[in-house]
């Protein structure tokens, strides 16, 4: 009974720290004059990660290797198929130019990488862990340099700002909030499944990723909602740059995290969604509803293939 008790508190505790958190970061976008594209792709999208970045971490101090990899390519396919197909629902998701020519083909490269460090090696180990944080420290640092640019070029907008206590408190506790609540649902999520005899593999790729997933699929679609369609897009870039660079990064680089045959298919077929995902982008310059039901049916088709794989 405390396991359900545990999954319904943590979804309330994500629904309420996502909309106070999409309230928070859109009003300091506002307040730095950065677009709301690049506020989703670094605060939205590391709050958004820190239950992967928990779970992963752990699970490599513990040496449940299957766990952590299959958590962060479970929770990649989660963000780019349901998170962004649900949001394509809700409202066209249009593509800025920069994001479609510069962010999502580096998200699909680094996704590359580490299918090849898994190829080669087997395992992503400490050099690769270290390889990952500094291309993370890259990745940050041209954020900021670009919105620091924004900052400067933009010309005063004559709007109501969100006093900056107000938004700090939003954010935090927003964040706050997404964490425990994330931590609370792949807890009760876990236990339960293993009742049902679920492998670490097939709980990583589906009750884990999910559950660790919801943050981004809450505050996307509250985002979504609210009309601040680049936010969500942004948010899910970049969790899915912070998962693999920054969570596995750090994972790795505290103890090995072994690379399976599971994972190397796994991260091949994150790259081909990845792959058709942009095609629509491409063709279209936005997701539309039929390409979010595409989407959502294509996840829906995997995860039956995963569990019967396993």
């Amino acid at each position: 009974m405390l396991k359900y008790i545990l999954l319904v508190g943590g979804f309330f505790l994500l629904i309420k720290g996502a909309d106070l958190f999409v309230d928070g970061s859109s009003a300091a976008a506002k307040m730095l004059k950065v677009s709301p594209l690049i506020i989703g792709m670094t605060i939205v999208a590391m709050g958004t990660s820190l239950p992967e970045t928990s779970v992963s971490v752990s699970a490599a101090i513990a040496g449940k290797n299957e766990l952590a990899i299959s958590n962060v390519v479970g929770s990649n396919i989660f963000n780019l198929m349901v998170v962004c197909g649900m949001c394509a629902l809700l409202c066209p998701l249009k593509i800025d130019g920069v994001s479609l020519k510069r962010d999502f083909p580096f998200s699909i490269a680094i996704a590359g990488l580490l299918m090849l460090i898994g190829w080669l090696d087997h395992s992503v180990g400490h050099i690769d862990g270290i390889i990952l944080l500094l291309l993370f420290a890259v990745f940050l640092i041209f954020m900021v340099r670009t919105a620091k640019k924004q900052s400067e070029n933009a010309e005063e907008d004559d709007f109501k700002v969100m006093p900056v206590w107000k938004l700090i408190l939003f954010i935090i506790i927003g964040m706050a909030a997404i964490g425990v609540g994330g931590k609370m649902v792949v807890s009760g999520a876990s236990d339960i499944a293993r009742r049902f005899g679920m492998s670490d593999n097939l709980i990583g790729m589906t009750v884990v990723a999910l559950g660790t997933s919801l943050p981004e699929l809450v505050t996307s679609v509250v985002a979504a909602k609210k009309n601040e369609v680049d936010m969500a897009l942004g948010n899910v870039i970049g969790s899915n740059i912070f998962n693999i660079l920054l969570v596995l990064g750090v994972a790795s680089a505290i103890h090995p995290v072994a690379f399976t045959m599971a994972n190397l298919t796994d991260t091949a077929v994150l790259i081909a969604m990845s792959g058709l995902v942009l095609l629509f982008c491409i063709r279209k310059k936005q997701l539309v509803r039929w390409h979010g039901l595409i989407m959502l049916l294509i996840y829906t088709g995997y995860t039956a293939y995963i569990i019967n794989r396993n």
